[in-house]
């Protein structure tokens, strides 16, 4: 009787421990039958949280072209050095003159982000206003970004101070014309009447802000939103409409005793960034980062901090070159990116406030239409990242059973449709879901 006891005792503890553990073999299986994947180049890497190990990898230490996946790179940096708000103006007063220099911030006037503390306080002091430029230390784009995509809407130019996302809105208004947002722009938009696109498009001179349309405009409501020409000049000038105020060019360096405005709550920037991909959001947080090192505002700069301050373990294993990853140059491993996404749930260990931050499987952001929930809860949080010929994913995954895994799955190189992969992985990772 005790022997057969202790048969069943050693039955039910080895049954147990196996049904813990997740079958490199099956994963294996699931991966390399895929015909979709077998076409092109891709990755696969899964991480057991809880035991600490990894379960599968295929071409894991291989790199990759991330696209958006630089994001979470930037999210982790952003976690390490900013505090609840961001860091949006640095000022001195100087007699009558009150002297700012901006930090990168991107949320004044920008998308849905509310805060009005930058204006307030530039609209409530009685002194002379003067804006400092010189603390940018970049190209108005990243390294390696395609030169071709000025008009597109998620390549802004970067400055120190940005306004309105560094984009034109762009209505049709009632008497068959164009209203631009910001206003200040408005007389730069001219009517081309040799400009007969197939389809309704605002262009705009490379080098300058000089703008032109159709003059027959077909569609009704929303047209385009268009990046703008930057210039030192122009920010004062948006500054001035919107202040009300006079305010003057000035060069002169940051003095120690500078003082600081904060405007957005960083996890509601950082949300934003991460939902809808947002690279705007992405490189000027990286700026905002820099300010906080020291008055230069550079992306080169920050990105060497990081590494050698919060990345050591895989920093010489990564080419990282901007904050949004709208360059090719970028190179990450499906393995860096489980490291990264192990840090990041260490520095957050809040769950809750882990899975708000990135787009949800089937319920927010970016993965909203690329999963179906399980009994309408969500099972996969994950950053995506998207350029033609590449689609990646990197997150978390909460199993069926409670199993939590970190996942990262990167794609390059395919000439099938982007929605033709994104459907492969979501139909791979939901039966990771399903089964274990």
């Amino acid at each position: 009787m005790r022997n057969k006891l202790l048969y069943i005792l050693i039955f039910l503890v080895s049954t147990t421990v196996f049904s813990q553990k997740i079958p490199h073999r099956k994963i294996r299986k699931l991966i390399e039958k895929s015909e979709i994947l077998n076409e092109h180049f891709s990755g696969f890497a899964l991480f057991d949280q809880e035991k600490d190990k990894m379960i599968y990898e295929q071409n894991a230490s291989k790199h990759f072209v991330p696209a958006s996946n630089t994001k979470m790179y930037t999210f982790y940096t952003v976690l390490n050095m900013l505090g609840d708000s961001i860091p949006a103006l640095k000022y001195i007063t100087k007699g009558d003159s009150l002297i700012f220099w901006g930090t990168g911030d991107p949320t004044l006037a920008y998308s849905t982000f509310k805060s009005n503390k930058v204006l307030d306080f530039l609209k409530k002091s009685d002194k002379k206003l003067f804006f400092v430029s010189n603390n940018y230390k970049g190209n108005f784009y990243g390294f390696g970004w395609n030169y071709d995509d000025y008009l597109e809407d998620f390549q802004p130019e970067m400055t120190a101070f940005p306004v309105e996302g560094n984009t034109a809105k762009v209505y049709k208004n009632d008497t068959g014309g164009v209203t631009v947002k910001p206003a200040f722009l408005q007389p730069y938009f001219k009517v081309d009447a040799n400009l007969i696109p197939e389809n309704f498009i605002i262009k705009r001179d490379f080098y300058t802000n000089q703008f032109t349309y159709p003059s027959t405009i077909s569609k009704t409501g929303y047209l385009q939103e268009i990046p703008f020409k930057t210039s030192p000049e122009l920010t004062i000038s948006l500054l001035e409409e919107k202040t009300n105020k006079d305010i003057s060019l000035l060069d002169i360096a940051l003095p120690q005793d500078f003082k600081i405005i904060y405007s957005e709550k960083t996890d509601d920037v950082l949300r934003k960034m991460m939902m809808v991909s947002d690279n705007f959001i992405a490189e000027q947080l990286l700026l905002v980062c820099s300010s906080t090192l020291s008055n230069d505002l550079s992306t080169k700069t920050i990105i060497d901090y990081s590494k050698t301050n919060f990345m050591t373990e895989f920093a010489n294993d990564i080419t990282w070159v901007d904050g949004s990853g709208l360059s090719r140059y970028n190179l990450f491993t499906p393995n860096t990116s489980i490291a990264l996404l192990k840090k990041i749930s260490g520095k957050i260990n809040d769950e809750e406030r882990l899975h708000s931050l990135f787009p949800a499987g089937g319920v927010s952001g970016t993965l909203k239409r690329a999963y179906k929930t399980d009994n309408d809860k969500p099972f996969v949080w994950a950053k995506t990242g998207t350029l033609t010929n590449v689609y990646n994913q990197s997150g978390y995954i909460i199993t069926r059973k409670g199993k939590k895994l970190i996942y990262s799955f990167m794609n390059n190189n395919f000439t099938r449709t982007t929605e033709e992969i994104r459907d492969e992985m979501a139909r791979i990772i939901t039966e990771i879901h399903n089964k274990y």
